[in-house]
């Protein structure tokens, strides 16, 4: 056995890993600092975390963006995605619409997808409710970091989109920043081996 040889593939495949998971690392910052906001027919707002019968603060956020994406003009409709943390409590999706309805977006211009559990479902059911109402322009919303993830799930579902992402965030901090970066770099190069092994 050649254990020259060996290392040397190994040495390869930590550098390519490296590279690999460092550009799309920078790919993503690079990425969250983009605002692609234009006329489109429907925003989707990418479900997050509830409290209870609240939005927890980054779920608001993006509701409060969506909110207003519909109050400046930009999109016609909106489209609340998220399911229910456990059996018996309100969907991520009903929490958000309940929240918009308060601050007087009316009921007949909310969309609620709520059997999702992950960003690639949010992308999946909402796509339903796009085809049935025949909406063709999409404003994707969520925080500026998970922008490229949610981008490419849905450029992959063959869905014109654009990105519209809250100009506030609750991760603020150099630390917080990072480890959403991370997560974020992890989930979507898993996401891309995922489709190419398909």
């Amino acid at each position: 056995m050649n254990w020259r040889f060996l290392n040397r593939i190994l040495q390869f495949s930590i550098l390519f890993l490296l590279i690999l998971f460092g550009g799309t690392f920078l790919s993503i910052g690079r990425f969250s600092k983009i605002d692609q906001t234009q006329k489109a027919d429907v925003a989707i707002i990418l479900g997050t975390a509830v409290w209870g019968n609240e939005p927890s603060p980054v779920f608001e956020q993006r509701i409060l963006h969506g909110i207003k994406l519909y109050q400046d003009g930009w999109v016609d409709y909106l489209i609340f995605t998220g399911g229910s943390p456990e059996i018996g409590k309100p969907s991520e999706a009903e929490v958000a619409k309940s929240y918009a309805v308060k601050k007087g977006i009316p009921t007949d211009k909310i969309f609620i997808e709520d059997q999702s559990r992950i960003t690639q479902e949010n992308l999946v059911y909402s796509k339903e409710i796009l085809t049935k109402n025949a909406f063709s322009t999409v404003l994707i919303v969520s925080d500026p970091i998970h922008m490229r993830r949610a981008m490419t799930m849905a450029s992959d579902l063959e869905l014109v989109v654009y990105s519209s992402p809250t100009q506030t965030s609750q991760f603020r901090s150099a630390s917080k920043k990072f480890g959403f970066l991370l997560r974020e770099t992890y989930l979507l190069i898993g996401y891309k081996v995922l489709q190419f092994v398909r």
